[in-house]
């Protein structure tokens, strides 16, 4: 078990918080004077704020007080959106010394995200802290790759104990669950998870595994399944089957092979079940994940074809 040795963050509600359009000169402008301030533009009614707006969050706390956030909704501060020529959400501003420095409109990569704070933080003179939450989520994923599943729990759970929206590390928790066949424990986290990440790139992901290994635990005999599809190329639930099966020992590449022979046979066999099971691989093994890409590609072509 690695120690973190972390020191401790500031509290949420110093970096992060609600403004308006009266509180908007003290809470940004001015308060940019001393702490370069990070402008978050949303609206109830945006889809990609919502994904945004978490993961801005959670790069902002991990600088640890160099950068601080405020968040405002344009549906109720117009006068404001306009003077800064808002026309389109998300919109992000940094404000240094009561000017915007930095900016960006639309959803990023939180690669991305995380290089426009640290890049906020250097332009106001300051260094960005050393990531050790997300070296310690490197450490521990490790760990789980390498069957080491409950050091790697341990691990999730210490970066949890110091941020605890900390969505990488929870989706790492949940996974780690899932490997040591501990299925309900898994689930009761997914189902307790905090609002504010629920629907995180991680958790999603976390969902789609924990829902495969629900699948494998009824999984059939791998050898029966194949030999009842070579015996019947169209028997599209011994397919279907054989493809469960196939992910549940590993083979995930065979699993999905068989899953986009049985949409180009029968896209819409069993209410469209290959698709389903397909896109559910793809959250599990995540969007960079070869398999995925390539599987991804594949399937968009049948579809449009």
């Amino acid at each position: 078990m690695m120690d973190l040795n972390l020191s401790p963050a500031p509290a949420d509600d110093d970096l992060i918080k609600d403004t308006t359009e009266a509180s908007f000169m003290a809470d940004v402008v001015e308060a940019s004077q001393t702490t370069p301030i990070i402008v978050d533009f949303w609206a109830p009614w945006c889809g990609p704020c919502k994904t945004l707006g978490p993961q801005l969050e959670e790069a902002v706390r991990a600088a640890k007080g160099a950068v601080k956030m405020v968040k405002i909704n344009v549906d109720e501060a117009q006068g404001i959106a306009g003077q800064l020529q808002i026309q389109s959400i998300p919109t992000v501003y940094a404000f240094h010394k009561g000017q915007p420095v930095d900016g960006f409109q639309g959803a990023v990569p939180q690669s991305e995200i995380k290089e426009f704070v640290e890049r906020v933080v250097k332009t106001a003179g300051g260094e960005a802290p050393a990531d050790t939450l997300n070296d310690a989520v490197e450490a521990a994923e490790e760990m789980l790759a390498e069957g080491s599943a409950a050091d790697a729990a341990q691990t999730f759970a210490a970066i949890l104990g110091e941020e605890p929206l900390h969505a990488a590390a929870y989706g790492g928790m949940v996974r780690a669950h899932i490997a040591t066949g501990d299925l309900d424990q898994a689930e009761g986290l997914l189902n307790g998870a905090p609002i504010e990440i629920s629907t995180s790139l991680e958790l999603e992901a976390a969902h789609a595994q924990l829902s495969l290994a629900r699948q494998a635990e009824n999984a059939g005999p791998v050898a029966e399944l194949t030999a009842a599809v070579e015996a019947d190329e169209n028997d599209h639930q011994a397919r279907y089957d054989l493809a469960q099966a196939l992910y549940a020992e590993g083979e995930t590449e065979a699993a999905v092979t068989h899953l986009l022979d049985l949409f180009r046979r029968d896209r819409e066999w069993n209410e469209a079940a290959a698709k389903t099971q397909l896109f559910t691989i793809f959250d599990a093994l995540g969007p960079t994940e070869k398999v995925a890409l390539d599987g991804r590609r594949k399937l968009s072509s049948m579809i449009f074809a």
